[in-house]
């Protein structure tokens, strides 16, 4: 005999096999391991239902499928703004998010990718070790064989030329009282940063 906790979750989740499925595919770069996330995602689901019922099911399956997502890729170390910048998929979870919020969304995250793919290769490689895998200062200068001090300016220059190219603002003065030009990277001001460290 089913029990009430089973007799939720063919109700409530597994009726969205399907849209759960075409999510999956869209947001997890290795088809082959759809299946295998599918079931993950299931049996998060249903521990947390054994717990306390969600009050939204649907929006609380999808959740778990980004969540488990988020988890697989912080793991691997394969964090892409790519795959996370597919906001379609997000329909499920908030019905009031027009077409109009999604488009921005996905502009916003397209805009980010451009600015942080165009730093300098050293800048670029010290914000994504402190900003994204959230690595200690002190571990950041240690594994790349530079100062904190240079990594404090890395982080802070970083951030600078970000904000310069997605908000479309000029560039600030640096320290030496130069201009950094919009098209900051390879410059010879950036060459020669990263030649020296």
């Amino acid at each position: 005999m089913q029990s009430p906790l089973d007799a939720w979750f063919v109700r409530e989740i597994l009726v969205h096999e399907e849209a759960l499925t075409r999510y999956l595919q869209r947001c997890w770069p290795h088809r082959d391991d759809v299946h295998d996330l599918r079931q993950e995602v299931y049996v998060r689901v249903y521990e947390a239902a054994g717990k306390a019922l969600p009050a939204s099911p649907k929006s609380f399956l999808f959740a778990s499928a980004r969540n488990l997502i988020t988890d697989r890729l912080r793991r691997g170390r394969v964090v892409s703004i790519e795959t996370m910048g597919d906001l379609e998929p997000l329909h499920v979870l908030v019905d009031e998010v027009s077409p109009e919020r999604r488009f921005d969304g996905r502009q916003a995250l397209r805009r980010l990718s451009e600015a942080f793919d165009r730093l300098p290769d050293r800048c670029r490689q010290v914000l994504w070790l402190r900003r994204v895998e959230e690595l200690p200062q002190k571990v950041v200068a240690s594994q790349l064989g530079i100062s904190e001090k240079t990594v404090e300016k890395h982080v802070a220059n970083g951030i600078r030329l970000i904000a310069d190219h997605f908000y479309g603002g000029a560039p600030a003065a640096t320290a030496v009282g130069t201009r950094i030009p919009d098209t900051f990277p390879g410059h010879a001001h950036d060459r020669g940063q990263q030649q020296t460290d």
